[in-house]
């Protein structure tokens, strides 16, 4: 049970997700897509992609399994350094 806590608490930290923000952004340069792209794959606005991308908005699993999908890569990709 803790680790879920711990993970709950680390979904609220901003610093922790700006480093997610961040890598879903690298992985997205790496395929060549822009925000327009992703955020068209996953049936998002681009300001919600920038927002994610910016680490300003606490997004759901099922949002990161949407960019995942739509990258074609596990979501487990997020969280390697």
């Amino acid at each position: 049970m803790q680790i879920f806590e711990i993970r709950i608490i680390a979904m609220t930290d901003p610093k922790f997700l700006n480093n997610l923000g961040a890598r879903i952004k690298e992985l997205r340069i790496k395929k060549n897509l822009t925000q327009i792209d992703l955020a068209a794959q996953c049936n998002f606005e681009k300001a919600s992609m920038s927002r994610i991308e910016s680490g300003k908005t606490n997004i759901t699993i099922l949002t990161l399994r949407k960019i995942s999908n739509a990258m074609d890569i596990e979501i487990i990709e997020f969280f390697r350094q």
